[in-house]
């Protein structure tokens, strides 16, 4: 019987953890180990794509009202400046929270791009996937959706690609029609599309006297949610001080009911009576920021009244990201 002859393999170029493009979990990893991408170097790159980055969107102009629009508000959009400026053939840049068929950003025939906020992510870096998003938004055909995907493990983040300098302003609209620049000639998709959305929109305005707090309204009563950049503990001791006193409603009627967790952030949330609308809540909601940093400037121990007060709203607080 013939010896076999000993194999040998072809060596193959060794590339820096840098070069290494993200291959499919199955495929034979880039580096040239011979193993598959997910047993190689795509371990570090799951790790770092699934990890949960709690406060995605910290750093950026108006972090409070990117979660708000995040989380809370149905139509709204926001011009964002690039830090590089934009490019010659991109006419604007615009946040929108919901695009139609939730798509994650569309290049306009204009060459104009929206980026949805609202869509489901592939990874724990909201961030990082939204940068991903608008970078190939920038770069795609104009008149074409942009299509999800995995976003690279070692890709810029929102904060790399924005003007930290620029401003955030949102404008909230009470319907989608923003998504269609000529309805006449919208797909028959898109135009159920916006249908199904204007239906399903919660009436929503943004308070004017005071930072990333939203009126809406709901067919058995109207609320006002309030995203907050305090830190949690000290938020909550505030508003349990304020609670405890009595004097943490917006007029009569209203009522302080607990709060949500959202992406890092506080959004304390008051009941409000069907009758109160945005305009009747501007002055008591800046009369209560002016109790409420009052109350955060209180180092003093709480009372067991405001430990009541502090544990109602605790047991009350919901996650939503």
């Amino acid at each position: 019987m013939a010896k076999k002859r000993p194999q040998t393999r072809a060596t193959r170029p060794q590339l820096t953890d840098g070069e290494i493009p993200v291959v499919g979990a199955r495929e034979p990893c880039p580096c040239g180990s011979g193993r598959r991408y997910k047993a190689c170097h795509g371990r570090a790159a799951a790790h770092a794509v699934t990890e949960l980055v709690h406060r995605p969107f910290e750093g950026l102009p108006g972090e409070c009202d990117w979660v708000a629009l995040r989380e809370l508000v149905p139509a709204a959009t926001v011009e964002l400046p690039l830090k590089d400026g934009l490019p010659e053939d991109v006419p604007s840049v615009t946040l929108a929270t919901v695009l139609p068929m939730a798509w994650p950003a569309l290049r306009r025939d204009d060459g104009s791009v929206l980026l949805g906020l609202q869509n489901d992510t592939a990874s724990g870096d909201i961030s990082r996937d939204l940068a991903d998003t608008l970078q190939r938004a920038l770069t795609a055909e104009p008149g074409t959706p942009v299509q999800a995907r995995r976003a690279p493990a070692d890709g810029p983040r929102l904060q790399d690609l924005l003007d930290a300098e620029g401003t955030f302003e949102p404008v909230v609209h009470s319907g989608f029609e923003f998504w269609i620049p000529d309805t006449e000639n919208a797909t028959p998709e898109v135009t159920a599309s916006l249908e199904r959305a204007n239906a399903a929109a919660i009436p929503t305005v943004k308070l004017a006297g005071v930072g990333a707090a939203y009126w809406c309204e709901t067919p058995e009563k109207n609320h006002l949610r309030w995203v907050m950049p305090h830190p949690e503990e000290q938020l909550l001791d505030a508003l349990a001080r304020l609670h405890a006193a009595g004097r943490s409603s917006l007029g009569e009627g209203t009522r302080l009911v607990g709060s949500f967790r959202a992406h890092g952030l506080t959004v304390p949330v008051w009941d409000l009576p069907s009758g109160v609308g945005a305009d009747d809540v501007e002055k008591p909601a800046a009369e209560f920021a002016e109790r409420l940093a009052a109350a955060l400037a209180s180092d003093a121990p709480l009372t067991p009244e405001e430990r009541r007060a502090r544990g109602g709203l605790t047991n009350r607080q919901v996650t939503l990201s």
